[in-house]
């Protein structure tokens, strides 16, 4: 990272909510084929989730901890704040002395910005307020929100614009926190009801939704320069499992999470 950082764009997507069982079952039934073309081999890589929510999971990645390998240790990592001690900070880790990796990345030049997704970005209030007061540009519409069945797609129209007003020589950081998969996500299956609620089943609709504009997100990110790119969840939830509904709880559906990197090339299929 202390190579791609100054070189390369970057893009951080967060797939809130997202499962790591419903998210690996797409990818193994092939019903993931923009997302699975650009999976390393195909498959998603087991994490832990930094938090067992989006505000708590979301301020640990935005300190440098993404979610953590789910085998033993020690795992290096990408980005870290230079902090006496550290035992996960590697020779090729990008090391910050802002205060979070957003602030880090404008310090290195970078234009930082935020397309929101879930309340805790609708800048509706002073906690919403919090995580994309960090960048130096922020969206967020109704439109983004949970409650809006193409929610994703006007995100990815927003992005599609942020890139297109962007100086070419301009290097960018763009983060897009995806609320599909969070409740409601009902909507997401044909024939699927308000009253029936939400369910594995309709969680599974709202990634292939999710698959089938990312495409663009990733044509317009990749459309300038090489571009770094982070596709991960904050944290699952649970569906009944073992008695547990929601998150913010301990549930493995809840701490365990799919992640991906990988790079971008200029011309990427849309």
């Amino acid at each position: 990272m202390r190579q791609v950082v100054g070189r390369d764009d970057l893009l951080l997507v967060t797939l809130d909510t997202l499962r790591y069982d419903v998210a690996v079952e797409l990818a193994e039934a092939g019903r993931l084929p923009n997302l699975g073309r650009y999976l390393p081999g195909g498959r998603w890589e087991k994490r832990h989730a930094p938090g067992s929510f989006t505000y708590a999971s979301h301020q640990a990645m935005f300190a440098g901890f993404l979610p953590t390998p789910a085998a033993a240790g020690p795992h290096p990592r990408l980005f870290a704040a230079r902090f006496e001690g550290s035992e996960s900070t590697a020779g090729r880790t990008f090391v910050f002395d802002a205060p979070d990796l957003v602030s880090g990345l404008a310090d290195a030049g970078y234009r930082t910005v935020c397309i929101g997704g879930v309340g805790f970005f609708n800048k509706r209030g002073a906690l919403g307020s919090v995580l994309p007061g960090m960048f130096q540009e922020s969206h967020w519409e109704p439109e983004f929100g949970v409650a809006s069945p193409t929610s994703f797609e006007s995100q990815v129209a927003r992005a599609e614009r942020v890139v297109a007003e962007l100086p070419a020589t301009q290097r960018l950081f763009l983060f897009v926190n995806v609320p599909s998969l969070h409740q409601p996500n009902w909507f997401h299956l044909p024939g699927a009801t308000r009253e029936a609620g939400d369910s594995r089943r309709t969680h599974a609709a709202a990634l292939e939704y999710v698959d089938r504009h990312i495409g663009r997100l990733f044509a317009a990110a990749g459309s300038r320069r090489r571009c770094f790119t982070i596709v991960c969840s904050d944290h699952g939830t649970a569906y009944g499992d073992d008695g547990w509904t929601g998150h913010r709880l301990g549930h493995k559906s809840v701490w365990t999470v799919p992640y991906a990197h990988f790079f971008l090339e200029p011309g990427a299929p849309s």
